[in-house]
């Protein structure tokens, strides 16, 4: 049987789209809202659900980014025939993000007993979330927000890719969190970090759904309830990229440092007081 109802799959959905690209920790929204409906955030289906629902997230993203990734793909295939075409910077963005996504699939590989184990653990989604605040709001002020999306290069893409190794292993740190402020140390704008933060979560987030479809399904979780969250997912996080992008052009990242602060602070109370378990 499975761990998660059809009405549960609609909640948890939500919380995906609408965090999964936020800087406030899908990954720990998730596992707060598991821990506050009495769904055990250590079992294997539901770590399987968790991740596979964030293909609906990701699905959003190839939606929005269609045009974009279209041109980015349609240059790499390009560039692979053809020895001139590997001077464009589509050509080289390709090549980087794949570059990019192969340390956090090794250590993701490697470390899998270890993520699904002990650090899965509302006390470190806790404390993530408050460390990660820290990191955010010193990047951005410390960035100088001047450098463009065109600007980028291969040390930047490797660097910001790299950085969403300790979202995977601090579950609460959050991948776009982590991404964009690595994006905004090195110079770039808000707009521009945020746009990275997506094309390097594509290939990351769909290569982990995918892994654990097979896993989610092993575990007993229905495909009713799969497929409801992987569509709501997928509704809201379309409109929260649309949101974020708007949102980021005109504003700093205050909101969600103190957002993070809040419910970090929140979810230690609740735990230290016995009234969540972790």
């Amino acid at each position: 049987m499975s761990a998660i109802s059809v009405s549960q799959a609609v909640v948890l959905g939500v919380v995906e789209g609408v965090t999964e690209f936020l800087p406030i920790s899908s990954t720990g929204h998730l596992k707060i809202t598991e821990g506050l409906m009495g769904i055990p955030v250590d079992d294997t289906s539901v770590v399987g659900f968790t991740a596979v629902i964030q293909v609906g997230a990701i699905a959003a993203v190839l939606t929005y980014f269609r045009k974009d990734i279209v041109r980015i793909v349609s240059a790499w295939g390009r560039g692979l025939a053809d020895r001139e075409e590997r001077y464009h910077h589509d050509y080289k963005f390709a090549w980087w993000v794949i570059y990019a996504t192969v340390p956090i699939v090794a250590v993701g590989l490697a470390a899998k007993p270890l993520i699904e184990g002990p650090l899965a653990s509302l006390w470190v989604v806790a404390g993530s979330l408050i460390a990660g605040s820290g990191v955010m709001w010193a990047a951005d002020r410390m960035g100088r927000h001047k450098r463009g999306e065109d600007d980028t290069g291969l040390k930047d893409t490797m660097l910001v890719g790299g950085s969403q190794i300790l979202a995977l292993l601090f579950p609460g740190f959050s991948r776009s969190g982590a991404t964009m402020s690595t994006a905004l140390m090195l110079g770039l704008d808000r707009v521009a970090a945020t746009r990275l933060s997506f094309f390097l979560g594509i290939p990351a987030l769909t290569g982990a759904g995918l892994y654990e479809l097979k896993d989610a399904l092993g575990a007993g979780v229905d495909t009713t309830p799969l497929l409801v969250g992987t569509l709501v997912s997928f509704a809201v996080a379309y409109a929260s990229i649309a949101w974020l992008l708007k949102f980021v052009a005109k504003h700093s990242f205050n909101a969600f440092v103190v957002y993070r602060i809040l419910v970090g602070g929140a979810l230690f109370a609740l735990l230290s007081t016995g009234a969540l378990h972790a």
